[in-house]
């Protein structure tokens, strides 16, 4: 990698500190519209992406304590966005099953014009630099969960 001028790492520190914030903000006001916590609103978004998920298996990705699951599993349960279903050979194991239809009823109509603006704003990119951006997400993302992956081992 070439080196980077102050000047513009300055500028790209302070825009994606801006991101971040934003994105924490605009999530929070999310859950607080629909009912939820900020934290549960984005648990329940990592839950939606499996068809099920075992209370253990949430705990490992998250880095919650498997108590904190439990609450969580009984915050979300209450309000009919997943349920418990318990495996008859052994009634102590139980898979976690995202309710698609209650989540996307209550979150789409939080989302739409969000998804809209944002269609909007990436029609001003050109496919290389949608790519090059997405490069880049994807990239510290996987910074990002090996920070948080090594903070939860120590």
């Amino acid at each position: 990698m070439s080196e980077i001028n102050n000047d513009l790492m300055a500028r790209f520190k302070a825009a994606s500190r801006q991101y971040s914030d934003a994105s924490i903000f605009m999530h929070e006001a999310i859950a607080r519209k629909a009912g939820l916590s900020g934290a549960d609103h984005k648990y329940l978004g990592l839950i939606l992406q499996y068809k099920s998920i075992t209370a253990g298996e949430i705990s490992k990705l998250t880095g919650l304590s498997t108590g904190a699951v439990t609450g969580l599993i009984d915050r979300l349960e209450k309000k009919e966005l997943l349920e418990r279903q318990f495996i008859k050979e052994d009634r102590r194991k139980v898979i976690i099953v995202p309710n698609m239809e209650n989540s996307m009823k209550l979150l789409k109509p939080l989302f739409e014009e969000l998804q809209l603006k944002t269609t909007t704003l990436l029609s001003n990119f050109t496919e290389d630099q949608i790519k090059t951006i997405e490069r880049y997400f994807t990239e510290a993302s996987k910074i990002m969960k090996q920070t948080t992956d090594d903070l939860n081992n120590k």
